[in-house]
């Protein structure tokens, strides 16, 4: 008999805890969504972060507001979703940096894969090799045996430490066996700033932050890190094209939120993610910056788990090859 009354108590708790669940998903939300984007406004994160919290406000009913919180790699803004109440109200756009982090920092705060809940993918980001439109070298070759022979003569822009910008550079010297004078900013829009400036040579950045200036002019583009050409930069060739097949890096963005937070409200987030992934808008601008969004499939939790995981173990090994560490 007490078998099965605690039988029953539970099976009224599991009930009760669901209704719960499907009440704070229907009612959720009923305030405005804060997204953090642990980068600099301006930059590429940003830009893809603000193209999906404007289909998401529409979706969810409350406005997504984007944060700029930057800082230490990225890693300012993640640790502060990281500690935020898991109520659904305080979200994270966070891009490869996620996967590289935890070699990187050897102290880091925070554990990607335990204290956030996944809600998708958002898109894969190619990336591109330019410099100062007066920069001697005009093809990657010839920028190839450039650095070679000049190394730290030549300066390198990175977004900092931890930046897909760094990376890139990273593969590149490994790549070319020759080092450059890496320059850091506080993301990579100050870094393109520059490099249209002319105050430093070049840099590796993703397509969302180059494609327009390559168009305009304003920079020299030697490769796409991609497989396969750009539809917006058809003349622009591949990196194996051009006999550099090992510096092939997609920089790749996630939406987060805090462990801990309902199922029932992922749930909901990840309705509005595909339904962004979906909208003709979002789909036109991504093609503009030389992406697109990812699937149905891929804009999901497990999906993006998944990528985290096989990321952390990828890069993990690249960093500690290198020995290059933020702390």
């Amino acid at each position: 008999m007490h078998t099965l009354l605690r039988t029953l108590a539970a099976g009224a708790l599991t009930a009760g805890l669901a209704l719960t669940g499907a009440a704070l998903a229907q009612d959720y939300p009923t305030k405005p969504v804060t997204v953090v984007v642990p980068f600099s406004a301006g930059g590429p994160t940003d830009t893809v972060a603000r193209l999906i919290a404007e289909v998401m406000s529409q979706d969810l009913g409350q406005q997504v507001v984007v944060q700029n919180v930057g800082g230490a790699g990225g890693t300012l803004g993640a640790g502060q979703v990281a500690t935020a109440p898991n109520d659904g109200y305080t979200l994270l756009v966070h891009h490869i940096g996620m996967a590289t982090a935890p070699t990187l920092y050897r102290s880091l705060p925070y554990k990607p894969e335990t204290d956030f809940a996944p809600i998708g993918l958002i898109t894969a980001v190619p990336m591109t090799l330019v410099a100062r439109k007066d920069f001697e070298p005009n093809t990657l070759a010839e920028l190839a045996a450039y650095i070679k022979a000049n190394g730290e003569n030549v300066t390198y822009a990175h977004a900092g430490i931890g930046s897909a910008s760094q990376l890139c550079g990273m593969l590149l010297m490994d790549a070319l066996d020759a080092p450059m004078t890496t320059v850091p900013y506080q993301g990579a829009g100050p870094a393109m700033t520059d490099i249209i400036g002319g105050q430093v040579d070049m840099i590796c950045d993703q397509s969302t932050n180059t494609t327009s200036q390559i168009r305009a002019g304003e920079v020299k583009a030697y490769a796409v890190t991609s497989p396969e050409r750009l539809a917006t930069l058809p003349d622009l060739p591949t990196t194996a094209e051009s006999g550099l097949e090992q510096v092939q890096v997609t920089v790749w963005h996630g939406l987060y939120a805090p462990a801990g937070t309902d199922a029932a409200i992922v749930t909901r987030l990840e309705t509005a993610l595909q339904k962004a992934m979906a909208d003709a808008t979002v789909i036109s601008r991504f093609a503009e910056l030389g992406t697109t969004p990812v699937t149905a499939a891929e804009a999901t939790p497990d999906a993006l788990a998944k990528q985290l995981a096989s990321q952390i173990a990828l890069w993990r090994g690249v960093i500690e090859a290198a020995g290059v560490y933020a702390d």
